[in-house]
């Protein structure tokens, strides 16, 4: 184990996201699978490729295509969000049948055949952003300049579908909050004959404005960004389905009440869409009639917190049963119909896909490992993946792709008849550290957490203590897999810190009592956990040195950082945090209403929640971090912080990262980052 190469690794590699399979298609036939991969585990680009009769090739290589022009801006937005880390192809589209693929390479438009042509280029009215094949794989549909476009594969036709009628209006992507916080990527959807499409059409002309500018590149202009922040007006997003020969149908349903498109698509059965409440207390399934735009409520459910809106969730069968989440007895399942429902206990996180009337899902027993599932017509459930750790899959026709994080590593299985045929294969580098973490679970509340200790540790040798947590409801990180933050938890125990990372309220797999006890405070629940399984842990592990501890984190993470050090001063003694959201009031309105709801309505839950007021309390060392091009949490967070920390004269570190987005991905600044936080860490409590 060679600790001191693992910064550069860590950031050569992008996080260890380099080489590894991802994006499976599999063919209706169960013959071919696709997938996205790049060349090696330091190779930043990725490729489209095929496995088939236990042998893979590469379909298409940016380097053999000469796709070396400039990413469009709206391309660039959609990668951040998707946290996208490679270059080259990133994401791809199909025909039915999974015969020919299209994608989108520097804006050029790009088509390759499976049966081994080489790719072709289709000439694009301008540069494309998520082209999308459509099912009889004849046309493609793409968005340029916020205008959605179809060219036909034949004769080379291109005509558009959708044009915006004003400067803020844009068809066929999606919008801030739709991307960043529901996770719908996707602004159009393919009727499945391919005579027509379901298309987004999203107006920001009332949302606020903010400027985002490069101080280190003055001559560069500020970037204008709509962000809708907490209380202010959203998007307007409005449904509509474009026929190809140019017909129009306006979906209906009523949109002052239910303002947020949360999921749509285009099955057998019809246009099916998800729409929430402003509140998120209420979230409609809808069926869409394409001729006349009528829309009929097919399921409704509402909640005193909020809904969840669970990963792949609705989708109908064969039969045109509506698969949707429920949640009873604090278990969060899926039900089929009015009937056969998953198990109490059984907590469902996200649906695969539909086979018929069978339904795959992943789901967890215990909140540590994930399960990929069955759910059969008779009713039961059976779990296909056996050994412990995260999985999730893709499924056509007999084929399963099982895409498997284990301890020892990632391995994707092509499993035929529920027996393996054979493995795609990962190509990622193997960590410099291997994690080593003790699984514990602490306290009353049995939280779920890890510890890493140095390799080289002894019993009786005292250790200063890492909290290294993110702790908030988008991640959760304790779990029996390998992750690329569990090598860094374990690179940060081999620099001498007993380091215990933990899963505490507010995070997935323990049951939707357990998510939804933050509604009104963001902070204090975490933040009691984490004090709590820190006493725990040394209870268990006597060479944990409470008279020295520190906590890092990034994001939600580094905003627990920085509460920590504030408001339990007693318990811990440094704090790094990064792109931390100290004013609850500066974030988004479907993430920050979700758990705090209305500024002028709960005011009191954002000066709870919200740091910069408690700056007068900083009493320990705190190194602020942030990237200036950060879209997500803007650094605008952090320099207010700062400013109230100098107000109040209060001492602490600024570090600016000019040029780097939330990811913080760059391979000159991710490595040199872990060791500008191991040199304040080790300083602060005088190691």
């Amino acid at each position: 184990m060679d600790a001191s190469a693992f910064p550069r690794q860590f950031a050569r590699t992008r996080r260890f996201s380099l080489g590894v399979p991802r994006l499976f298609v599999i063919s209706p036939d169960s013959r071919r699978v696709l997938f996205l991969r790049t060349g090696g585990g330091a190779d930043p680009v990725s490729l489209l490729w095929l496995y088939e009769d236990g042998s893979e090739r590469v379909l298409a290589d940016p380097a053999r295509l000469g796709g070396g022009a400039a990413v469009p801006q709206a391309e660039r937005v959609r990668r951040e969000r998707a946290g996208e880390r490679a270059d080259g192809v990133v994401s791809y589209s199909t025909d039915h049948d999974a015969r020919t693929a299209v994608f989108a390479l520097g804006g050029g438009l790009w088509v390759v055949r499976t049966d081994g042509g080489r790719p072709f280029r289709v000439r694009a009215a301008g540069p494309a952003v998520d082209p999308r094949l459509s099912p009889d794989g004849r046309s493609v549909a793409y968005v340029t300049r916020g205008t959605l476009r179809v060219v036909d594969l034949d004769d080379g036709r291109d005509r558009v579908i959708a044009a915006p009628e004003g400067p803020d209006v844009t068809y066929g992507l999606t919008d801030h909050v739709s991307a960043e916080s529901m996770g719908r990527m996707r602004g159009f959807w393919w009727a499945p004959d391919g005579s027509a499409l379901l298309v987004a059409r999203v107006d920001t002309s009332s949302v606020q404005r903010w400027y985002l500018a490069d101080p280190s590149r003055p001559d560069v202009p500020p970037r204008t960004l709509p962000y809708p922040v907490a209380g202010t007006a959203n998007a307007e997003v409005s449904l509509h389905v474009f026929t190809t020969d140019g017909g129009r149908t306006d979906l209906s349903w009523d949109r002052a009440a239910f303002e947020y498109v949360a999921t749509a698509d285009w099955d057998a059965h019809g246009p099916l869409i998800t729409v929430q409440s402003r509140d998120q207390r209420t979230v409609r399934v809808l069926a869409a009639d394409p001729a006349t735009g009528a829309t009929e409520l097919l399921h409704e459910q509402r909640d005193p917190a909020w809904v969840h809106l669970a990963e792949g969730a609705p989708v109908r069968t064969t039969s045109g049963a509506l698969v949707h989440p429920y949640e009873k007895d604090d278990t969060r399942g899926l039900r089929r119909g009015d009937g056969d429902r998953t198990p109490a206990g059984l907590q469902a996180r996200a649906l695969l896909a539909v086979d018929g009337e069978r339904v795959l899902f992943t789901a967890s027993e215990e909140p540590t490992e994930v399960h990929v599932w069955a759910f059969e017509p008779d009713g039961r459930c059976v779990r296909l993946s056996e050994e412990p750790g995260v999985h999730t899959a893709t499924v056509g026709g007999d084929t399963v792709v099982l895409d498997s994080r284990t301890p020892d590593g990632h391995r994707v299985s092509v499993l035929t008849g529920g027996t393996e045929a054979g493995r795609i294969a990962s190509l990622a580098e193997e960590p410099a550290v291997r994690p080593a973490p003790a699984l514990l679970r602490l306290g009353d509340r049995e939280l779920r957490a890890a510890l890493y200790l140095p390799s080289w540790h002894e019993p009786g040798v005292r250790l200063p203590v890492l909290l290294d947590p993110y702790a908030g409801p988008a991640l959760q990180v304790v779990t029996r897999s390998r992750q690329w933050w569990s090598c860094v938890s374990q690179w940060f125990a081999e620099q001498g810190f007993a380091v215990l990372v933990t899963d505490g309220r507010g995070t997935a797999g323990r049951g939707p009592a357990w998510e939804k006890t933050i509604r009104g405070d963001k902070l204090g629940p975490a933040l009691e956990d984490q004090v709590e399984a820190l006493h725990a842990a040394a209870e268990q592990c006597p060479d944990l040195d409470l008279g020295r501890v520190a906590i890092r984190g990034w994001s939600y993470g580094g905003y627990l950082a920085a509460g920590a050090v504030l408001r339990r001063p007693d318990v811990f003694h440094a704090a790094v945090a990064g792109a931390a959201p100290f004013d609850q009031r500066l974030y988004d309105t479907h993430w920050q209403e979700r758990f705090l709801g209305m500024p002028d309505e709960e005011p009191e839950t954002y000066a709870r929640s919200s740091l910069i007021d408690d700056a007068a309390a900083l009493r320990r060392p705190l190194l602020l971090v942030h990237g200036l091009a950060d879209d997500n949490v803007t650094a605008a967070h952090t320099l207010r912080m700062s400013a109230a920390l100098l107000a109040a004269g209060r001492p602490h570190s600024v570090l600016p990262l000019p040029g780097v987005s939330h990811l913080a991905a760059q391979e000159n600044i991710a490595g040199n980052l872990l060791l500008a936080q191991l040199g304040f860490l080790s300083k602060a409590l005088g190691m």
